[in-house]
């Protein structure tokens, strides 16, 4: 078995190497740019939301609080009506990227610290690369992506975008594989 201790460089450098292959993603290839579309009548909704004086939270739209309701015509006529839709409110203001760029980073941390707690039960010292990187690689690309497929099941993130973010649990996956499989004890 291969300590915690004797992993922290490939904790850290994973958790680094991620961090910039996304700021690559995001700030570069720019590809989930069209993740979110602008809303035809967007001055309307947003006076309209304003008016409900929303606090920072989570909405859906119709609520239910009992799945009985369901059955009753006028609940089931709002769901044909429409919009059917979650809503994630934030606090006003300008979103400020520091405080957010930090919780990623740590969210990195976290993640190659369980890979890593993971693979040093199952690998032992001089594992060859392939080894730790199927280990790894795969247990980095679950930790990065699945969590996002259950937005589209439950919430309806669209599927184009849970693909892309997926994708992007792969690359971060394989990254993570490669730093332990070069950094792995021998």
């Amino acid at each position: 078995m291969v300590s915690l201790g004797a992993l922290w460089l490939p904790i850290l450098l994973s958790a680094v190497f991620v961090f910039i292959v996304s700021a690559i993603i995001h700030m570069v290839l720019k590809y989930h740019n069209s993740d979110y579309r602008r809303l035809p009548n967007e001055d309307e909704v947003r006076a309209a939301l304003r008016k409900g004086s929303l606090a920072p939270g989570m909405y859906v739209t119709p609520h239910i609080a009992d799945m009985k309701e369901m059955e009753k015509p006028e609940v089931k006529q709002k769901f044909v009506e429409g919009p059917v839709a979650v809503i994630n409110v934030r606090r006003p203001g300008a979103m400020s990227m520091g405080p957010a760029l930090g919780q990623w980073f740590v969210f990195c941390l976290v993640v190659s610290l369980f890979v890593a707690y993971i693979a040093s039960h199952v690998l032992p010292p001089g594992t060859p690369y392939l080894s730790v990187f199927r280990v790894v690689g795969a247990t980095a690309f679950l930790a990065y992506a699945a969590g996002d497929v259950p937005g589209a099941i439950w919430m309806g993130k669209p599927w184009g975008v849970v693909a892309k973010d997926v994708f992007d649990g792969l690359v971060y996956g394989l990254v993570t594989a490669g730093t332990f499989g070069w950094l792995w004890p021998r």
